[in-house]
């Protein structure tokens, strides 16, 4: 997998804009010029503030005012009676050429400091939503680091006493719950990291050829504990083609989607994967036997930090979410529906190249 960092934006080139702006006024002083004595030129007048009104929505105050000072002169000297000189005629023309000069200006002016009052505005709201991001965060990973660390320092500590005296039995549980609270951690860690991933740069997939088979039972096989208390149906065509996909990501989005049933499908109930070629498309559908999704929250529970009002205690809310990105850096989609009776059924479909295979 690759990542690439985004290039700084910076500020764009003040010189581009100026050039631009005037290019772009003399352009539509030019195309009007042959059709002046026909639309006439005051017609003209309107054309080139539009001109101006453009350039003030996409470039900045000062380039802006010189591409007005400018289609304000070219309006003068080429259209303006008499033609090819800066003397205006009359008072009336001369009025207009004022007002002309005065509007371009404060055009641009105005839409500089509603742009400005935009973005202050947007960065506001990206603060504000930032400060809930990592509220949320904070409320989270306090209890989701809290809980594992004090299971390996309690657990670790009866086991370094020289005064505990502690059976065979008793050292293995010690043991078993040091290691179930370091995946735990681990787990964590993995996610905060995938969506830091997610959040700084454009993630590119490393794709190569995949069996299908293989990426399901290294999930099943990494998932053994978790899925140990569920019953395990995988479905996957004998004749199954290779497809070209990131191995590492998807088995991520799949080992948080089956984390995830795991939580909530009723112990000895069953989880289902299957796994087709359909139009070009890799298709991988999960599903489970828990409680689903309430209606209201199927479009929210790929947002970050998002927990169902049904949420189990544990998790920040990252697992469906990075699942999701995954799934889009591959250009495909993922898809959650309630299954009638119960349930919850995911749906991963991913365009892609595939490779048939003769069994």
């Amino acid at each position: 997998m690759m990542i690439e960092q985004p290039k700084a934006s910076g500020k764009a080139n003040p010189v581009g804009q100026y050039v631009f702006g005037t290019a772009l006024v003399a352009l539509v002083a030019a195309l009007c010029y042959p059709f002046s004595g026909v639309i006439g030129y005051r017609s003209v007048a309107l054309l080139l503030l539009f001109a101006v009104s453009v350039l003030s929505l996409r470039m900045s105050l000062r380039p802006v005012l010189a591409a007005a000072t400018a289609s304000a002169l070219i309006w003068n000297y080429f259209f303006i009676p008499p033609q090819f000189t800066f003397h205006i005629g009359s008072m009336e023309d001369g009025l207009m050429f004022g007002m002309y000069f005065i509007v371009a200006l404060l055009n641009g002016v105005f839409s500089a400091r509603i742009r400005r009052a935009e973005e202050q505005a947007r960065q506001k709201e990206e603060r504000a939503r930032a400060a809930k991001l990592y509220d949320t965060l904070f409320n989270s990973l306090s209890h989701e680091l809290r809980t594992p660390i004090a299971t390996i320092l309690g657990a670790s500590d009866n086991l370094l006493s020289t005064d505990a005296s502690l059976s065979e039995s008793d050292k293995k549980q010690l043991f078993k719950e040091i290691n179930t609270a370091s995946e735990r951690l681990n787990r964590l860690v993995d996610n905060l990291l995938n969506m830091s991933r997610l959040d700084s740069g454009f993630i590119h997939p490393k794709l190569d050829w995949c069996d299908v088979r293989e990426l399901v039972f290294t999930v099943v096989n990494g998932l053994k504990k978790e899925l140990a208390a569920h019953k395990l149906v995988v479905n996957i065509p004998e004749n199954m083609p290779l497809f070209r996909l990131d191995f590492g990501l998807m088995e991520q989005v799949l080992t948080n989607i089956l984390y995830n049933a795991s939580l909530y499908t009723p112990t000895g109930a069953a989880i289902s994967v299957r796994c087709e070629s359909a139009d070009n498309q890799c298709v991988i559908v999960v599903v489970d036997a828990g409680p689903g999704f309430p209606k209201g929250e199927i479009e929210l529970v790929f947002e970050k930090f998002y927990r169902s009002k049904n949420a189990r205690t544990g998790g920040v809310g990252l697992g469906l979410s990075i699942a999701k990105g995954f799934v889009d850096a591959h250009h495909g989609s993922i898809k959650l529906e309630n299954v009638p009776g119960g349930g919850a059924k995911f749906t991963i479909a991913i365009p892609t190249e595939k490779l048939e295979i003769e069994v």
